[in-house]
């Protein structure tokens, strides 16, 4: 199978406990591993679960694109922090959160050590093991998609977009439209698969319908990608044009991207770079980027959208924080909490109907 489903006994080390109070590890839906996968999933869902977390540990795609490795970290970052929050008041509006599991992918990590990407024939070798990766990401998402959640997707890298999209587009038989908050369009060459084209690799299979990129960065994308992003029907907004240019303010340039991606049939992908978050440890760090409070409204603004499915966040790497990987894993792991609480927030006061309803 390429979803390994957990234990409770897993999670216990990662959380403490404190009398008279309850904590999200306590709270969490685990799947019932003696049943077949669909008849667990419909069965999470008749106990109320409408949202499902999904784990991706691998950093093989941002390796194959001549990055630096460290997101395969990203998923037990957000678990470490996530599990010790409180459940309270606020959260119990969105029911029960489902813990499907992790896609199964630690045997392709493994194989992934030793190549150098800096040598052709094993960057070759990793754009290979990438898409073997593309396989198992699809099947570990669409019955997640088919049983009606709204996934979030934590850790890995970009490379991720891809399969997730094509899972989505095949339950729904419709592009998906996507906005992206990240200062990278992915859009490059199909040069083999990798953490730089999983945008541009769905957009040639006919997967991708409404594509936005906000908070692009000028200098960070190459002249044939930006053309063949355009070529696409593609919309961004450069960060350069948010500040120091001030030509929109950020809620301007939301509503714009918000408005381009619900202008189409079809579901609703958030995906968000946490490349683009600045002196967030990253794949490609960055000190030039968006703030945490911003990012959060760009996820709780699109996750109000009725069609919309997923929330996707890549490229989180612990170990590229300055002062060490245990404060990048409790950096990236408040981080990316947070942002998962806003799409919870969001999702949380809409009716669970409107899922099936729109798509």
């Amino acid at each position: 199978m390429a979803l390994l489903r957990y234990q409770a006994e897993r999670l216990q080390a990662w959380f403490n406990t404190r009398p008279k109070e309850q904590r999200q590890g306590q709270h969490l839906l685990l799947l019932d591993t003696s049943l077949p996968l669909t008849e667990a999933l419909q069965q999470a869902r008749q106990q109320g679960a409408r949202f499902a977390l999904l784990g991706i540990p691998e950093d093989i795609g941002p390796r194959a694109n001549l990055g630096q490795g460290g997101a395969n970290l990203g998923w037990q970052a957000f678990l470490q922090c996530w599990l010790s929050l409180q459940a309270n008041q606020f959260t119990d509006t969105a029911g029960p959160i489902l813990l499907a599991g992790e896609v199964d992918c630690g045997d392709l990590q493994q194989q992934s050590q030793t190549l150098d990407s800096s040598i052709p024939e094993q960057l070759q070798q990793l754009r290979q093991l990438c898409a073997e990766l593309d396989v198992r990401v699809e099947q570990a998402i669409q019955p997640l998609f088919a049983a009606g959640f709204d996934v979030m997707v934590i850790g890995g890298g970009h490379n991720n977009a891809y399969p997730i999209i094509k899972a989505l587009a095949k339950h729904t038989a419709m592009p998906v439209n996507c906005a992206n908050l990240d200062p990278h369009a992915d859009f490059r060459a199909l040069e083999g698969r990798h953490s730089g084209n999983g945008f541009s690799y769905a957009k040639a299979e006919q997967l991708l319908g409404q594509y936005f990129v906000l908070g692009l960065h000028e200098l960070k994308n190459n002249r044939d990608s930006l053309t063949a992003l355009q070529q696409a029907g593609a919309e961004f907004i450069s960060l350069q044009k948010l500040s120091p240019r001030l030509e929109l303010s950020f809620a301007e340039a939301l509503d714009q991207c918000v408005d381009f991606v619900a202008n189409a049939e079809g579901a609703i992908g958030i995906e968000l770079d946490t490349d683009s978050i600045a002196l967030m440890p990253v794949s490609a760090f960055t000190s030039s980027g968006l703030s945490v409070q911003a990012a959060e409204q760009y996820v709780y603004q699109l996750a109000q959208l009725p069609r919309c499915r997923y929330l996707h966040l890549a490229e989180a790497a612990p170990v590229r924080h300055p002062a060490g990987q245990a404060a990048g894993m409790q950096h990236a792991g408040q981080v990316l909490a947070s942002l998962s609480y806003a799409f919870i927030q969001a999702r949380a006061a809409l009716p669970d109907q409107t899922i099936a309803a729109t798509v």
